[in-house]
């Protein structure tokens, strides 16, 4: 069988490892740069690659063809993939044929990477031979090939999704679901939600689909989709007979028996966190995690790096780093959070974002708009009638130090961008360090 990997990075180059490892002829290929430490694992691996170029004719040669999740599916090479009928799958399709395991696996627009880790928290701290992966740390094929885990907690994108064909989880949950990425689903919401809900389409009986009662659109496609798996709602606005609640600053869950916890014990903060930890919750209970080992876990949960993490306070004014936000109901989030008038870090790469639904909440909690991108206009566009303060950045340094002039003791500087890092930043990761290295620098200063 020949394999095509397309792109040579963290997935792309698992993906090819384990074809590799398996006995399966080959060859990666990538229209960019490959990264020197990912060039090296290809050449030590005696892995054929490309780079910089597509060789149309070997591609379209493939048996089976491993996309990386960062390429369009709109690109010119994946129409003629589709076109020749060559199967076309992403690495957690690929990977997830050559294991055993069960598969808990996370989408949603927001809170995956937190509940992700969450869930692997509990289980790890519940003795479980688990491993984590997806779209954080070590790719999923990777760890197939040279680990041996019963069990993958693994945060999955609408994007992995879309290139599945017998993916089965033992447990999937859908989070929620806001308009995001919407440039890459023709701009038409149902079909970015659609692409979520793969994650259960293959799932039987003996399954499990964790979902999130209060969310509209979730429970509009509900009614619509057969989901053969087991069915098991949360909610932050009703008690439920089966499932996970919140009543009396508790947080429940009731399946064979019951777990209740006090929100002031859990390690995480905001509305939304009581969300993910109910999510995660129903997760380890159907894994027949016990109820001490669930509380200890989620009292002991460190937060995701990027996310709501605070930094530092200089002055009185303390500085959080929310960069994982990178559309408008995640910043929603954390605006909602903030409890100290507000200096908002705002802008990047738009996804068609709609800033409406956080307009109230900008007049309620932000005091100033930083805008920092190489194109802010639409966001000055829409705020500039509410809010007075509004000033445009191209630089993290320049965001950091008008953020910091407009701050006054007891007030917080929100980097919650709503908009994705590619204009000015490698990443989001990138993005978040550089705003750690430069408000740090400022304390310094």
């Amino acid at each position: 069988m020949k394999i095509v990997v397309l792109g040579g990075g963290e997935s792309g180059v698992g993906a090819a490892y384990l074809a590799k490892k398996k006995g399966l002829n080959v060859f990666l290929s990538d229209k960019g740069a490959i990264k020197s430490e990912y060039k090296n694992q290809l050449i030590e691996a005696e892995i054929e690659f490309e780079e910089e170029q597509h060789d149309e004719a070997r591609i379209l040669e493939a048996d089976w063809v491993i996309k990386s999740p960062g390429i369009p599916k709109k690109a010119d090479i994946i129409f003629k993939i589709n076109q020749k009928g060559i199967r076309l799958s992403s690495e957690i399709e690929f990977a997830a044929e050559f294991t055993q395991a069960k598969i808990i696996a996370i989408t949603g627009s927001n809170g995956k990477t937190t509940t992700t880790s969450l869930i692997y928290h509990i289980l790890k701290n519940d003795d479980m031979n688990v491993g984590l992966a997806g779209n954080i740390g070590t790719s999923f094929a990777r760890q197939v090939a040279d680990e041996n885990f019963d069990y993958y907690v693994l945060e999955v994108s609408s994007f992995q999704l879309d290139d599945i064909q017998n993916f089965r989880p033992f447990i999937s949950l859908l989070l929620n679901l806001s308009q995001d990425h919407l440039d890459q689903y023709n701009y038409n919401y149902e079909d970015y939600a659609m692409a979520k809900f793969r994650i259960a389409e293959n799932q039987e009986n003996d399954n499990f689909f964790i979902y999130n009662k209060d969310d509209e659109m979730s429970m509009n496609l509900l009614e619509q989709l057969a989901i053969r798996a087991k069915k098991i709602p949360f909610s932050l606005k009703e008690k439920l007979s089966e499932g996970g609640f919140y009543h009396n600053d508790k947080i429940v869950v009731k399946m064979e028996d019951e777990f209740s916890m006090k929100i002031a014990e859990l390690s995480l903060v905001g509305n939304h966190n009581i969300a993910n930890s109910l999510a995660a919750s129903i997760a380890s209970k159907i894994l027949n995690i016990s109820n001490e080992s669930i509380r200890t876990a989620l009292m002991t949960f460190q937060a995701v790096e990027h996310r709501l993490e605070q930094i530092a306070q200089i002055d009185g004014v303390t500085f959080i780093n929310d960069s994982k936000a990178t559309n408008v109901n995640a910043a929603y989030f954390a605006l909602e959070s903030m409890n100290q008038p507000t200096v908002w870090i705002v802008g990047g790469v738009d996804k068609g974002n709609d800033y409406a639904e956080i307009e109230n909440l900008v007049k309620r909690k932000v005091k100033a708009i930083v805008c920092l991108g190489l194109d802010n206009q639409k966001i000055i566009d829409f705020f500039k009638d509410k809010k007075e303060l509004i000033y445009s950045t191209s630089s993290m340094e320049e965001a950091v130090r008008v953020s910091k002039l407009l701050a006054e003791e007891n007030d917080t500087v929100l980097l919650s961008p709503c908009c994705a890092s590619f204009d000015l930043f490698d990443n989001y990761e990138d993005r978040g360090n550089q705003f750690k290295n430069q408000v740090l620098k400022k304390a310094i200063d």
